[in-house]
């Protein structure tokens, strides 16, 4: 109730101010159509029928994660993206848990919020939060995020504060809110590392399926049979190479990284795949986005199917 699409401005209407209050206090009150209706602002009204279809489904689910893998079934899925976002945040600092590592907690922002992607100087990628870095941008900040994401001379240490590694892993609590922290994603480098570690919580905690993840450099294997795209862009790259296509060199450079998924439990993989890898990537879009999908990651693989 209190994000922008639901909160009350100075002109709201004493119906909506009545209705806002009355969820405010029951988030489960219930609501009717006259209740909607009786609000001036026809905007509002449309927000909150959006945001009351999904509360319904989400009160009759048996659990959040029912709830969650039910938005992907069917013919599509009808909710806002936000709402998706919203639930894989709160999944990702459960599934992490209160011992977190920073590290793993800040990569674990890239399953609900869109980062910026910027490759700087000696091939250094960067990922930033897209939303603070455009913000920061509106405001005129020049802050040392924004002086690294435009690729001004700076080093990794000269910007302790504004980017989370190793060293200073434990910045991150004090600034957890604000997603103002950020990551180096290149190969070899323990971000990635840490992604991988998430990656494997997110699958044991939704699939029951213990897995190892490792970043690639390349994919050398001539007996390629499965892949998943964690983002749509890495989907579209890694089909056209499996099915031995052009990729243009600039497309090939969008990719952040590549990794290999095993199956630790192989009675969780279906036959024909037993003792194979499966190869993943991330990859930015053509607006230096990474969009990840991680429900890709509960849908794609190969399973053995339930008896």
């Amino acid at each position: 109730m209190a994000r922008p699409e639901l909160a009350l401005v100075p002109e709201s209407c004493p119906a909506e101010r009545a209705l806002h209050q009355r969820l405010t206090d029951n988030p489960r009150a219930e609501v009717v159509e006259s209740d909607i209706a009786a609000m001036a602002d026809e905007d509002i009204q449309e927000n909150y029928r959006v945001w009351l279809r999904y509360r319904a489904r989400l009160l009759s689910a048996s659990s959040l994660e029912s709830f969650y893998m039910s938005l992907f079934k069917g013919e599509g899925v009808d909710v806002p993206p936000l709402f998706i976002s919203l639930l894989a945040q709160i999944f990702i600092r459960h599934i992490l848990g209160d011992e977190a590592h920073p590290l793993e907690v800040r990569m674990g922002e890239i399953f609900f919020r869109n980062q910026k992607i910027t490759v700087i100087e000696d091939g250094i990628v960067m990922g930033a939060d897209e939303e603070v870095v455009a913000r920061n941008a509106q405001a005129g900040d020049t802050g040392n995020i924004m002086d690294l994401l435009k690729g001004k001379s700076m080093t990794m240490r000269s910007a302790d504060l504004d980017v989370l590694h190793e060293d200073n892993a434990d910045e991150y609590w004090s600034r957890n809110e604000d997603f103002d922290l950020a990551v180096q994603l290149n190969f070899g480098h323990e971000p990635i590392n840490r992604f991988c570690r998430v990656l494997e919580k997110w699958v044991k905690h939704f699939l029951g399926a213990s897995v190892r993840i490792t970043p690639m450099q390349q994919i050398s294997d001539p007996k390629w049979s499965w892949h998943v795209g964690l983002d749509a862009a890495a989907t579209e790259i890694l089909n056209k190479l499996y099915n031995k296509e052009l990729v243009e060199a600039d497309e090939l450079q969008k990719v952040i990284c590549l990794f290999r998924l095993d199956f630790i439990d192989e009675a969780a993989v279906a036959k024909a795949q037993a003792g194979k890898p499966v190869y993943m990537a991330i990859a930015m879009n053509d607006q230096q986005q990474l969009k990840l999908k991680p429900q890709n990651l509960l849908f794609n693989l190969p399973l053995a199917k339930a008896s």
